[in-house]
């Protein structure tokens, strides 16, 4: 089964898109899913801001999906991650791995959220809780960290 990656505007629904990744599916006897969401940050920001580069991010998310597929027996991935303004409370982005075993499906999900906090063409901006606009965020070392345990010498 191909993956899905989609990056979207509105929301989605964890069941309905659970439910898509294993019908019909018998070989499948684990799914792990990941689900982010905006926080508010101590009631600092009323939004996040995401952008990405049309085209490349899709590209980038398939490579990284391609990797995950060659290190683990997945039967499936999706990879929903929106753009726009997302307020605290609201999902940003999901990861469903499938698989006939549950630790190839929790190791590739969490293998696909270090790289898509690390790889993933996509641009954060806040926008605070008094109207200001805030910075376009860095990435974290701690991200940079935990996708490193991932490299293959």
């Amino acid at each position: 089964m191909p993956a899905s990656i989609r990056i979207q505007r509105e929301d989605f629904d964890v069941a309905v898109e659970t439910a898509a990744l294993t019908q019909g599916r018998p070989d499948v006897g684990a799914v792990v899913a990941f689900t982010g969401f905006c926080r508010d940050e101590d009631g600092r920001l009323s939004a996040l801001e995401l952008e990405h580069y049309p085209g490349m991010a899709e590209a980038e998310l398939a490579r990284i999906v391609s990797d995950a597929e060659a290190r683990w027996p997945l039967c499936g991935v999706t990879i929903i991650h929106r753009f726009g303004a997302i307020r605290p409370g609201e999902q940003i982005v999901l990861v469903l791995t499938a698989a006939s075993h549950r630790r190839a499906a929790f190791e590739a999900a969490e293998f696909l959220m270090d790289y898509l906090k690390t790889r993933a063409p996509f641009w954060k901006r806040e926008h605070l809780a008094d109207g200001r606009i805030g910075a376009w965020v860095e990435a974290a070392a701690k991200d940079d960290d935990a996708a490193a345990r991932w490299e293959r010498p």
